[in-house]
């Protein structure tokens, strides 16, 4: 649904890119790796919810779709370029992930992938098992490339990001998103409101349940593994507070995404063909029936990378 990254304990061993330090006293890893759903191997598998196709991307760099669920760069995007990051990670499938592009990290999300298989299975998406077994082989070929001791370093150091979840893979810096408000999201309005053109509250109540549950378990696994530095961050009240506050954040609309109508359409029915998809879309929260737009990602990505610096310690 949405591309969250986590940035917390950025002081690992490590430069940034550009050889500049971030604000805060911290460096910031060579590498990320992305695990889950969103932006990935959408573009080399069959996949039912597709964003690989205009007008997806056509606010990105050349004006082309790239598997973005969104009109130009998504939260992660955001994050790694603050964070001095030149190029972005290639998806772990694609003949670019390869030789010393290993070196920089991978994306090994899947658009539609959940927790459970059946979710998967629906969407004809990679499961989180399997996106860990190509973490695994990554491993593998990263170790050939580097070798071991540099392998296992860029391992280490790296930051890892989960999109809707808790997931630990062996390393020290494992973070979260909880959900947003999903009662606000277009397409759920339409589909749930009953002709209201309100949140449906119901739908945010469970997200809540959803982010309770998200931190009552990282209080419990940091409490059981001492070692583990394991960061929720919290989505849902920054995009609440832009849905609220749709002028004081320079957005116009807050009820219907840009393309097509904008009450329901994203994936496939979000396409060339959709009537009614805005000029501008700088001035909408929502790029689709689900996804934020590029000028909604900014300050997302703002609020995560500030809950992230804080964090630091």
């Amino acid at each position: 649904m949405f591309d969250i990254i986590g940035v917390y304990r950025c002081w690992v061993h490590a430069q940034r890119p550009s050889g500049r330090r971030a604000n805060n006293a911290c460096t910031c890893p060579h590498n990320i790796w992305r695990f889950y759903g969103g932006r990935g191997e959408q573009r080399l598998y069959p996949y039912y919810l597709q964003s690989n196709h205009p007008p997806y991307g056509r606010d990105f760099e050349n004006h082309k779709p790239t598997g973005r669920f969104s009109n130009g760069k998504i939260t992660t995007d955001i994050i790694g370029e603050t964070l001095g990051f030149t190029t972005y990670p290639a998806p772990y499938l694609s003949p670019e992930a390869s030789g010393k592009n290993l070196l920089i990290g991978a994306n090994f999300a899947s658009a539609g992938s959940g927790y459970y298989a059946e979710t998967t299975l629906l969407n004809n998406a990679i499961s989180l098992r399997e996106q860990l077994e190509h973490f695994k082989e990554y491993q593998r070929k990263l170790t050939k490339v580097a070798g071991p001791k540099k392998a296992a370093s860029i391992i280490k150091d790296a930051l890892y990001t989960v999109g809707f979840g808790l997931i630990s893979i062996g390393c020290e810096k494992d973070w979260g998103t909880g959900l947003p408000p999903i009662g606000c999201l277009p397409a759920v309005i339409t589909m749930f409101g009953y002709g209201s053109d309100g949140c449906v509250s119901r739908k945010n109540s469970d997200a809540r349940c959803f982010n309770r549950l998200m931190n009552a378990t990282e209080t419990k696994l940091t409490k059981k593994y001492p070692d583990l530095h394991l960061v929720v961050l919290d989505i849902y009240n920054p995009l609440l507070d832009i849905i609220h506050n749709p002028a004081t954040n320079g957005f116009k609309e807050t009820r219907k995404g840009c393309c097509g109508t904008g009450l329901f359409e994203f994936s496939l029915l979000c396409n060339r063909f959709s009537i009614g998809t805005c000029s501008n879309a700088t001035d909408h929260v929502f790029w689709d029936g689900v996804h934020p737009s590029e000028a909604t990602n900014m300050i997302l990505a703002d609020s995560l990378l500030t809950q992230g610096v804080s964090l630091l310690g």
